[in-house]
């Protein structure tokens, strides 16, 4: 148990950069996303690849939460431990193509700074930025509900690794956010909505959660777990 409950606690510690990442990545990439004519001003270059360089961490620390419980989640149902990490690659290899169509992005200010053209340029970078919200939605937005929700709450119920109420909230916001995603993709509501953000508060709820759980407590000891599906043996009499 001790090696099961540092590993629970290295994937907790990486969940919790996740999140950091994810959000200083997203806050420095704002004048990218939100600038229309950003290939034709002076552009904040650094800033952006200081998001690119956020992103990158993101990525290793995705993965490495998959990796790193793998071992673990296996034993209780291993088809399902290996969709978790399958979906961790997945979302990963989405995110690596918005950060790319951003970097693209911030390669054709330079080009169009020295030419002297920016608004040549404009079409291209608007279809970049277009390509780096799908990638957004169909990656954090549509992958993650089914992986880090619906697939990872189902193991840790199954596991009992963690409480099960915890386990709940992935079971319960991973499908939601899935769901959400598909709503978007159809034009039902905005990415960036009051019903956007509640069909994901409960997914969200659950990483943050999922993360400080095992990086301060660990993974519940296996006699408490053994306990809790035991069922009291009834006296004769």
């Amino acid at each position: 148990m001790k090696s099961d409950d540092r590993a629970a606690r290295l994937a907790g510690i990486f969940f919790i950069i996740t999140f950091v990442s994810a959000i200083a990545g997203a806050l420095l990439y704002g004048p990218v996303l939100t600038d229309p004519e950003y290939v034709t001003g002076p552009g904040a270059d650094v800033r952006v690849l200081l998001g690119a360089v956020c992103e990158i961490v993101l990525v290793i620390t995705n993965i490495g939460t998959a990796i790193v419980l793998f071992p673990l989640l296996r034993r209780h149902h291993e088809a399902a431990a290996l969709g978790y990490v399958a979906a961790r690659i997945m979302e990963c290899a989405l995110i690596v193509v918005g950060m790319l169509s951003v970097l693209a992005v911030v390669t054709l200010r330079q080009v169009a700074a020295s030419d002297g053209d920016g608004a040549s340029y404009l079409p291209v970078a608007r279809a970049l930025v277009v390509l780096h919200d799908w990638t957004f939605l169909l990656g954090p937005g549509f992958v993650v509900g089914i992986g880090n929700g619906l697939l990872l709450g189902f193991l840790m119920y199954r596991s009992g690794l963690v409480p099960r109420r915890l386990a709940l909230l992935g079971l319960i916001g991973g499908p939601l956010m899935s769901v959400s995603g598909v709503a978007v993709l159809f034009g039902a509501y905005e990415q960036v909505s009051v019903w956007s953000g509640l069909a994901t508060l409960s997914e969200i709820v659950w990483e943050a959660s999922l993360g400080i759980y095992l990086a301060f407590v660990g993974v519940r000891r296996r006699s408490a777990v053994d306990a809790s599906r035991t069922v009291p043996a009834v006296p004769l009499t």
